[in-house]
């Protein structure tokens, strides 16, 4: 029997369970292209205008370390490139990894891959099949974010550049999923250090492209994808260094496949202690489970808010020159202050990313459910409502800490920068804090989902895709007030730079809790399993 045997079926077997997924990947990422080239149109109608950009940003580093390099601001094209090029091949690394793991590793721990491989499947099927997953759904986003550029007016070969850069992203990273999904024994273990890997590699061309020496950024995949220049007499060569790097590590990643067992990894696994005094309630229990992803969730927001407090100081000069832009910065935090309407903006998105960790944290009481980890658990003395309480403590405890985390890193550093520390770690915690109420909606909908529906829990992520979207975008996109309010970030006050309202965020807070306690609820009286 052929080592590939039955990859077909599996292919359509992997789309059919990630059928929600991949679509939100692949109509999101397009979408916010085109909305940002969109968007440029607009606060940038000239050629005057659009070159006058370079100009400020040769004074931010800090920004430059963000975004990547300006190769060419004379074109709309070229000013999408460089606005959501970086972003866009992050975001395509991140999909192409987690279809990768969770197509195998994830698979395997739970058991499932050993079912399927007792039939008549070869050994590389599964591991063929999710990255045939990853690089389609790649290439599909590739070719919208191509053909919306082009639906606008834009040059095609800048178009394809940009779209095949992002695609190139997504098959790279999937190819390094595959080959961490051979090293561990479990699924989270694979993904953190895939995610790592990541991080190493904006890092790299981070430092590259703003302060360090330029040959750092050519280390790095991510600096690849914006090294191809689109609409900026394109690299076509560089794709070349994108399909060896997916050639080689797919190749050690099958290689790699032959030289262990099924359900085990590489490296050794750890073992754990004889006896575990610290694990004799659902509340320690719970710490333990979650005290690693809080860490490096803390860690790495403390880290983007202490960027963002190196940039403030700059935004001023950057948009002095760009009345529009200053005018929508100044909408989306307030009127009082434009470094203060820039740190508002940022505090939107660090309620985001506590959104993201508080979903993931909250859906750990599915994964234990569907694992089967939860019933011997609940076998004992341990209630279903004590147990829940438990998971939902950490994932309430870790927004919290991850909104100081990112007030303090970003209020230090902008402080010592302007010599008034207290007044802006004052300022940012709060504007971190006041996101909460926002959260934990997310939290509430998702614990909902879980009671009564849990086979659809994973939509939660639906719902912080389309706060992100409207947070981010709707104002440029001047949506309907009725259409924002959908999101629950909307609500929240814009702090520092808007009056402090407590109204909105009892609601908010009221509106959580009325979702959880229905939630915990549904929990209580359904079926396990």
């Amino acid at each position: 029997m052929s080592s590939f045997a039955r990859t077909g079926p599996l292919v359509r077997l992997g789309l059919r369970l990630d059928r929600v997924r991949l679509v939100l990947w692949i109509v999101a990422i397009p979408a916010i292209t085109y909305a940002t080239a969109s968007a440029f149109r607009e606060l940038y109608p000239t050629v005057e205008s659009r070159l006058a950009l370079p100009l400020t940003l040769a004074n931010a580093p800090a920004l430059v370390a963000l975004t990547g390099p300006p190769f060419d601001l004379s074109s709309i094209g070229g000013l999408t490139a460089w606005r959501s090029g970086g972003f866009g091949a992050v975001l395509l690394a991140m999909m192409g990894f987690l279809t990768v793991n969770r197509h195998t590793r994830a698979e395997e721990e739970a058991g499932r891959l050993e079912l399927i491989g007792s039939g008549s499947v070869g050994r590389f099927a599964p591991l063929a099949a999710a990255l045939s997953t990853a690089f389609g759904a790649s290439l599909i986003v590739g070719a919208l974010v191509c053909l919306g550029l082009v639906s606008l007016g834009e040059p095609a070969m800048g178009s394809i550049a940009l779209g095949l850069a992002f695609a190139g992203a997504g098959c790279m990273f999937a190819a390094v999923a595959a080959t961490t999904a051979q090293l561990t024994a479990g699924a989270r273990a694979a993904a953190g250090m895939t995610a790592s890997l990541i991080g190493v590699s904006f890092l790299l061309r981070a430092i590259g492209d703003s302060s360090g020496p330029q040959w750092l950024s050519w280390l790095s995949p991510i600096g690849w994808t914006q090294q191809v220049r689109p609409f900026s007499g394109e690299r076509w060569w560089v794709f070349g260094l994108m399909a060896g790097f997916c050639i080689v590590f797919v190749g050690i990643s099958f290689a790699l496949l032959t030289r262990r067992d099924l359900g085990s990894g590489l490296l050794p696994a750890r073992p754990g202690p004889a006896s575990a005094p610290d694990l004799d309630s659902a509340l320690k229990l719970a710490w333990r489970l979650h005290r690693g992803v809080i860490a490096s969730w803390v860690t790495a927001v403390a880290m983007m808010g202490a960027t963002f407090g190196t940039i403030a100081e700059s935004i001023g000069s950057l948009l002095d020159d760009n009345p529009q832009l200053k005018a929508i910065f100044e909408a989306m935090g307030g009127e009082q202050n434009l470094t203060d309407a820039f740190f508002a903006s940022i505090m939107g998105v660090v309620g985001l990313l506590a959104g993201a960790y508080a979903i993931q944290a909250t859906l750990r009481i599915r994964s234990e459910e569907v694992n089967l980890r939860a019933e011997p658990v609940l076998a004992t003395k341990v209630t279903r409502v004590r147990w829940v309480a438990g998971h939902l403590v950490f994932a309430a405890l870790g927004s919290c800490l991850l909104t100081i985390a990112a007030g303090v890193g970003a209020g230090l550093v902008h402080g010592l920068r302007t010599s008034s520390v207290s007044g802006s770690l004052t300022k940012l915690i709060a504007g971190g804090a006041v996101q909460l109420p926002a959260v934990f909606v997310l939290v509430g909908l998702t614990l909902l989902l879980i009671g009564f529906v849990p086979r659809w829990a994973a939509a939660a992520w639906g719902a912080l895709v389309v706060s992100l979207v409207l947070k981010q975008l709707g104002p440029i996109l001047q949506l309907d007030q009725v259409v924002l309010d959908l999101s629950p970030f909307t609500h929240v006050p814009q702090i520092p730079g808007q009056p402090f309202s407590w109204a909105p965020l009892l609601i908010l807070t009221a509106v959580a809790t009325a979702m959880s306690a229905a939630g915990v609820l549904g929990f209580r009286n359904r079926d396990i399993g």
